[in-house]
């Protein structure tokens, strides 16, 4: 007799939102993103990634040249235990520092020009390279995962993002076999995202990755979300997506991926060290200073859940840090 045992982040097909339900679902949304449903509904919010009762979609009136792209393909090797977060939800509740500190910045971050957008490719490669964001993506196998993501706030959401596995775009690259780490950077430009007019953060906003883990299946690169360009405020047109990893380390708007051989320190780990760590993986064991991991809130629905050891995707990546027991892994 065979027994299969579910892993942690296992559904069956059924209980993924099928593609053809959330693109119809975003046809209504077009016709009440100015309603009083919606306002009821943001009104309950508190906590990491919006604020307005509009779909944050209704207020970016510059078109985005990649939206021919998408939909993509779904891969259904990355599947949930939980219900797709609703698009209203995901993307109005954002944390995003270059346009301040409050979740309240969908809005503020529509500023932000896409095109013309150059992303930098340097450091420890074959031939260090700058390349437009739309002649990148012509050349990414863009596909769509389901991923859960965890905020170190303890929310939690699920969402359909579209882009490319991460190892992509290091095989383009060709680093060198001295290059340890992968260092991402983020754009800068104060005349547009006013948070970074706060001197007292370290901005550009800076995180890494080992190269083994930017070589890690589940790393993603996002540049879609719900089967349409990934909107400014969740990180377009390029957003880091690694789901076993506290949400701090999700970079958003990249400018330049530099391959080095010494470790970054990341935005938060200069702000407060003792608080956020270089690894910043979810584990319910290890809490904040300020607060426990042992469960997370779902986000747009009234309850808890247990958090799980890096996020239920522990058999993707628990191998990367065999041996590590004296790194400070979590936070």
């Amino acid at each position: 007799m065979l027994i299969k045992i579910k892993k942690g982040w296992e559904l069956p097909e059924s209980a993924a939102t099928p593609e053809s339900a959330f693109l119809k679902r975003r046809s209504l949304l077009k016709g009440l993103a100015a309603g009083p449903i919606l306002a009821a509904t943001a009104g309950l919010l508190s906590g990491c990634d919006g604020e307005s009762s509009q779909t944050a979609q209704a207020a970016d009136s510059e078109p985005d040249p990649s939206a021919g792209l998408y939909p993509v393909q779904r891969n259904l090797r990355y599947r949930l235990d939980r219900e797709i977060t609703s698009e209203e939800l995901a993307t109005t509740y954002n944390n995003y520092y270059e346009f301040g500190s409050s979740k309240n910045i969908w809005q503020k971050a529509q500023a932000l020009p896409l095109r013309p957008w150059t992303v930098q490719i340097d450091g420890m490669v074959e031939a260090p390279m700058e390349i437009g964001i739309d002649d990148l993506l012509a050349k990414m196998p863009l596909e769509e995962r389901v991923y859960r993501h965890r905020c170190v706030e303890a929310w939690s959401m699920a969402v359909p993002y579209s882009g490319f596995p991460l190892k992509a775009l290091v095989d383009m690259a060709r680093p060198l076999g001295s290059a340890k780490y992968l260092k991402m950077v983020t754009f800068k430009d104060d005349s547009v995202a006013s948070g970074q007019k706060a001197s007292w953060y370290p901005w550009p906003y800076v995180e890494g990755l080992t190269i083994e883990e930017a070589n890690n299946e589940l790393s993603f690169i996002a540049t879609g979300l719900y089967g349409k360009p990934i909107p400014k405020q969740n990180g377009a047109p390029l957003r880091l997506a690694v789901p076993w990893k506290y949400g701090f380390k999700h970079v958003k708007g990249l400018v330049r991926f530099e391959f080095t051989d010494k470790r970054p320190v990341s935005f938060w780990e200069e702000i407060q060290g003792s608080e956020y760590g270089f690894w910043a993986n979810v584990n319910p064991e290890v809490p904040h200073p300020r607060w426990s991991q042992a469960t997370e809130r779902l986000l747009g629905v009234d309850e808890r859940v247990p958090t799980l050891l890096y996020n239920g995707y522990g058999e993707f990546v628990a191998d990367l840090y065999s041996g590590m027991e004296g790194e400070r892994l979590f936070i």
